[in-house]
């Protein structure tokens, strides 16, 4: 991994803790489909570029349908894509899937590895998906980042990166460890609530006055 571009300003721990509470504030509590990490994690590969609501019904359609790794294992795939068919590349979904659950029986005896890289060995699964497995099935202290995360960390100024692998690195020297655990489903939902991708509500925002996005637009309309 390249060493990340930090941020232009520098944050004190104090105004980080101050900045995430604000941010958990104004976020709705996310919701989580399941607590099993099988489940979890064939929510979480559904996920990628879907919307959480579609790729929760979609995980629940598949739970509802084969109860456990056994019998996912065995599906046709032609089923498991109609079953998932409103998530982003279906198809391809439908067989990663499948294929995850092929490997946690054969090669992780029916149990889904807590550590990042054996994690990764699984097609399907990134940095952001097991970053959120360790999180959301494990309650391992980690920071996924998604779009919403990238995005929200550069707008503010905490990073300026170029590569969520970046953004990661970059937080993680800039976040307390405790705040991990969390930190990504707070910033999805102040994501999708406050600071979206496309007019952020930023006269609502309860960190505006920390935020680099808010203040340069501020200037420019002062010029």
């Amino acid at each position: 991994m390249g060493s990340a571009i930090t941020g232009k300003r520098k944050f004190t721990e104090a105004e980080v803790r101050q900045m995430f509470a604000d941010i958990k504030k104004q976020s709705p509590e996310h919701y989580f489909e399941f607590t099993d990490p099988f489940w979890i994690m064939i929510t979480t590969i559904l996920s990628h570029r879907t919307k959480d609501e579609v790729s929760n019904a979609a995980g629940r359609k598949l739970y509802d349908e084969f109860q456990d790794p056994e019998h996912l294992s065995e599906a046709d795939e032609e089923h498991v894509a109609r079953l998932i068919s409103r998530v982003g590349f279906a198809n391809v979904k439908a067989s990663r899937v499948i294929g995850a659950a092929r490997i946690v029986l054969k090669d992780f005896g029916g149990r889904v590895p807590d550590n990042i890289d054996t994690l990764m060995t699984i097609p399907g699964i990134g940095r952001k998906t097991a970053n959120v497995i360790l999180s959301d099935a494990f309650s391992i202290p980690s920071i996924a980042v998604d779009t919403h995360v990238h995005r929200i960390s550069n707008r503010i100024g905490l990073c300026h990166t170029r590569l969520p692998d970046e953004t990661e690195e970059c937080l993680k020297k800039i976040i307390p460890y405790e705040l991990w655990h969390g930190f990504n489903p707070t910033l999805v939902e102040f994501g999708k609530t406050v600071c979206k991708p496309i007019s952020p509500r930023c006269n609502i925002c309860s960190i505006k006055s920390h935020c680099d996005y808010f203040n340069n637009a501020r200037k420019v309309g002062k010029d």
